[in-house]
């Protein structure tokens, strides 16, 4: 059997397979609500074959959404439409979903994508809103400056986090991962660049890691036992002075002490100056030292787009799983795919062996009955 089809644990929740379907912003909600488009992605991602779908960066306040159109799990009606919807999704598939939380922080109150901003609203535009942060310290130079955290605010964020990862649990996800990368509020508290403070947050880096460890703990007080929690982490801010992949590794290996499922690595957005030659597996090698440290899983994620460059990855032992991301939106049933290059067998719907019923005998099976 190939690595990328053999089953992996996170925690208690078991994968069929090691293709992990990586968080992905949709910028589709309005007030953080599900809508239609939320209903057709999510579908497909159960239908794809992943051994795991992890849904995107999903904000746990108003402030903490990167643009007004980010999806959010921050009141109850949120929660009761994530929860219908993955009701639906278990009558189609058992691939186990999982949901990001996410706090954007200094990154907060952009447009989407593909809007005509560049950059951020300011407090007094109609798609604004006063941005937060570790320090003082805007992303871009020109922008309105984020608001430095009081004490009394940070324990009102880890609280946002520890609800919102409540009602994640209770809305029917098998696992949460805490986004502490790209340049969002944990990570600003993580790197020196954006972190100034001098209080028992900044400046050491036992001080500068902190928040993300008592939001990990709270969360893990808050979660039934043995709920799998994972983290997400940026190896390196690209940036001299900066955040990086010694860091990463000692961040790495005290949430392993906390009993975190997976570290899963990315790395970059954080700093205007970042310098990134992205190229394919530009970001492996910082998968494959962090995994030498840890005895826990590591997610490997960033143009890795071909399955026999994701299997080799996994045999030279860089990483324990491979992120897809844009690769699935390119290839919806990119895990089909692998699976016929790698001569190994995928449970797919039942509705779909007509499509070519001598090669479904050998490379697809159903799902489980008793999964769906």
């Amino acid at each position: 059997m190939s690595l990328l089809f053999k089953p992996i644990q996170f925690g208690d929740l078991k994968l069929n397979n090691r293709i992990i379907i990586a968080p992905m912003c949709q910028y589709s909600s309005i007030e953080g609500e599900i809508s239609y488009w939320h209903e057709q992605q999510w579908a497909s991602y159960a239908l794809s074959g992943a051994g795991l779908c992890i849904i995107e960066a999903t904000a746990i306040s108003p402030e903490g959404r990167i643009s007004y159109a980010d999806l959010g799990l921050w009141n109850d009606k949120h929660y009761e439409q994530i929860k219908t919807l993955l009701i639906k999704i278990k009558t189609i598939s058992p691939t186990p979903f999982a949901i990001q939380l996410a706090h954007a922080g200094r990154k907060a109150s952009c447009d989407t994508p593909w809007g005509d901003r560049k950059g951020q609203y300011s407090p007094h535009e109609l798609k604004g809103w006063q941005t937060i942060a570790p320090s003082a310290i805007p992303f871009q130079p020109t922008e309105n400056p984020p608001i430095a955290l009081s004490d009394s605010e940070i324990k009102r964020i880890i609280n946002d986090f520890v609800v919102a990862a409540k009602r994640a649990v209770e809305a029917g996800f098998e696992l949460i991962e805490l986004h502490a990368a790209h340049g969002y509020l944990l990570h600003q508290f993580l790197s020196p660049l954006s972190n100034q403070r001098k209080d028992e947050y900044g400046g050491t880096f036992k001080n500068r890691i902190r928040l993300t460890l008592e939001v990990f703990e709270a969360i893990k007080k808050a979660v039934p036992k043995n709920f799998p929690i994972g983290v997400r982490i940026s190896a390196t801010d690209w940036v001299e002075e900066g955040w990086d992949l010694e860091s990463s590794i000692e961040l790495s290996k005290a949430l392993e002490v906390l009993e975190v499922a997976y570290i899963h690595v990315t790395s970059g957005g954080l700093h205007v100056d970042q310098k990134i030659e992205a190229y394919p597996e530009y970001q492996i090698p910082f998968a494959q030292e962090i995994k030498k440290s840890i005895n826990i899983p590591v997610i490997a994620v960033g143009l890795i787009t071909e399955p026999q460059q994701a299997e080799r990855i996994l045999q030279a032992r860089q990483a324990d799983a491979i992120g897809i991301a844009r690769g699935i939106l390119y290839d919806p049933r990119w895990p089909w795919h692998a699976a016929v290059e790698l001569n190994e067998t995928i449970e797919i719907s039942p509705q779909y062996f007509r499509f070519q019923p001598r090669r479904a005998n050998q490379v697809f099976k159903m799902y489980n009955s008793d999964n769906k």
